[in-house]
């Protein structure tokens, strides 16, 4: 036994070794291939702005006043946009925004914007927020954004042409953006399916409610003329001088709740409903909607009008701001509770709860790194959206990754591997002569598993969460020296090319469910990061890509097969051909409509 010990170690060790080598040597051709390209690639679309701040910028605490930011980070993504469309665009989304640090008189504000992907007209513009000390030459990162603009051509339609992306990061922001594109679409939905469907939970009785604070005397309006100064060439509004406008009546109405000097330190989704344009009358309205203890959100819309007769105005924008009130130690004060107003007001307080929810899932499940999400995130109708969004970009995260390494190949059949420093992922390959749709609607069903992957014992559906998204019980057999079969609880997300180039997509993640909690019979497996990737490579010719993270109670099973242990993965997934081919002509009635 221990001679047969010391051989696999051995075979390990090699086998490591030699990816090792391997490794090196493709990094190595890599970076030769970058130095013959040039060393100093530089995005096409990159706008880099540095701003010293000055008092004029700043409040009354000597800090950079966040409208004043919000302008300049609007001005370099509408040149980044601008570089990549070749004509005028105006701004119109932009997303969540958390504030990381304030900016003191004397600092310099760096601020670097890209073009993360281009749709038909319109473009994911990615930008990041530095903060830098010219005396002691520290640097901090304030926030990153993320901004949707459109272009605008007067006498004809824009087609856009693509990006194509190069880096790891431009690969990895360039196929997660449609998946981003795709929540934002939703996002309104969401906001109405939780109200509807959820109870959403108050602090009531952490509050001190013997202070009250009526929501209407928090109540701000103010009226801007739009200028030339505040415009474009084409006399349109700047979408950054709209949201300084706008976070100047919020801090005002802030104020009015707490008699101090609040902080902003987030801004939900700032969305563009229509054009403004030098002349106009904009009309900002804020008040209070809710206070959570230690934050307040503060609603504020924009509406515009051409002539003081005109009776009629224009619902232009919305957006909803976040406020703490910090002491002398920097911490967060508790604040007063606040009273709607029956009718509207008691609306606004109750979907302000309903944001914060949302607010939290984002930034709990879609903001934070993939290495800080836990294995099983639970799941309700509230966050189903967002679990999604991670399930999806996680996968399309890892396949973007540039250091897959070719581990070994056997009847066509290609294994690669991922070793990073938290993680070991690997990958199998294949061409299959099967159309792209029909091996993404075969695969689509996990209740047909079991008839192909002998890993997988019997799959229930258990929910079917919408047409793109399902929960499904698997239960497996036992691996290894365990003696009890595993079972998991996942979510499978589904997603079709948005564009040429793109693949069809199924993403895999455990999630937790109070209907199927874990019991004696089974031993709880989890998968953090797995799935299915499919491209057209012609007329019935598919290639399907299998990505699994490994997660500790899975990875000496997974090193076996790396190492050339065993053969299961190979036999696994040429059963998942030869599954592909035997039913390629009789794909299930349920599936066609997708």
């Amino acid at each position: 036994m221990k001679s047969l010990a010391k051989r696999k170690l051995g075979g390990l060790s090699s086998v490591f070794s030699s990816r090792s080598a391997r490794k090196s040597a493709s990094r190595a051709e890599k970076d030769g291939g970058a130095m013959a390209a040039g060393e100093g690639y530089r995005n096409p679309t990159e706008v880099q702005m540095s701003q010293l701040v000055l008092p004029c910028h700043t409040n009354q605490r000597g800090e950079l006043s966040v409208g004043q930011l919000l302008k300049w980070i609007d001005t370099a993504a509408c040149l980044s946009a601008e570089r990549h469309a070749g004509c005028p665009c105006v701004t119109a989304s932009m997303d969540d925004i958390y504030f990381e640090h304030t900016i003191s008189v004397g600092q310099v504000v760096n601020i670097k914007a890209k073009v993360n992907r281009a749709f038909n007209s319109s473009m994911e513009v990615g930008i990041q927020v530095a903060s830098e000390d010219l005396c002691s030459e520290k640097q901090w990162s304030v926030c990153k954004a993320l901004a949707t603009f459109v272009a605008h051509r007067e006498l004809s339609r824009v087609k856009l042409k693509p990006i194509t992306p190069r880096t790891e990061e431009e690969k990895t922001e360039h196929s997660v953006a449609a998946e981003r594109r795709r929540m934002r679409l939703v996002y309104a939905d969401t906001i109405k399916d939780l109200l509807a469907n959820c109870v959403i939970q108050d602090d009531l009785e952490s509050r001190d409610c013997s202070h009250t604070v009526p929501a209407e005397k928090t109540r701000v309006e103010s009226v801007e003329l739009v200028l030339p100064p505040h415009a474009n060439h084409q006399g349109n509004t700047f979408g950054g001088q709209i949201m300084a406008w706008m976070e100047n009546v919020a801090t005002i109405a802030a104020s009015r709740l707490c008699r101090a000097h609040p902080t902003l330190k987030a801004i939900e989704m700032f969305h563009f409903r229509g054009p403004s344009q030098v002349g106009d009358r904009l009309v900002l309205k804020a008040i209070v909607n809710n206070t959570f203890k230690h934050s307040m959100e503060v609603g504020v819309c924009v509406e515009a009008y051409r002539q003081e007769a005109e009776t009629h105005r224009r619902h232009i924008n919305s957006a909803f701001m976040t406020f703490v009130v910090l002491d002398a130690d920097d911490q967060p004060q508790t604040l007063p509770w606040i009273r709607p107003q029956p009718g509207d007001g008691e609306r606004r307080y109750r979907e302000a709860s309903a944001r914060k929810k949302i607010r939290l899932d984002r930034k709990y499940i879609v903001s934070c790194k993939q290495a800080e999400m836990p294995l099983s995130v639970p799941w309700d109708p509230s966050n189903q959206v967002y679990l999604s969004y991670n399930n999806v970009s996680s996968l399309k995260m890892l396949v973007a990754k540039d250091d897959w390494v070719l581990s070994s190949e056997t009847n066509q059949i290609r294994l690669y591997t991922l070793e990073e420093d938290k993680f070991l992922a690997f990958h199998l390959e294949m061409l299959v002569h099967v159309d792209a749709t029909q091996a993404f609607l075969l695969l689509s069903d996990l209740c047909r598993r079991p008839e192909w992957d002998k890993h997988c014992r019997s799959v229930e559906l258990v929910q079917q969460v919408d047409e793109d998204d399902a929960i499904y019980h698997i239960i497996s057999p036992a691996l290894g020296g365990d003696t009890k079969p595993q079972d998991f609880v996942v979510l499978a997300s589904r997603r079709k090319p948005c564009d040429n180039g793109d693949p069809y997509v199924i993403a895999l993640r455990s999630v937790t469910l109070p209907t199927h909690r874990e019991t004696p019979e089974y031993r709880r497996g989890e998968t953090i990061c797995s799935g299915f990737c499919f491209w057209r490579e012609g007329d019935q010719l598919t290639k399907v890509s299998y990505y699994n993270q490994a997660t500790p109670g899975f990875l000496n099973y997974v090193t076996t097969n790396v190492a050339g242990l065993s053969s299961e993965f190979y036999t696994t997934f040429k059963a998942c051909e030869q599954f592909l081919l035997d039913n390629r002509n009789d794909l299930a009635p349920s599936l066609q409509t997708l």
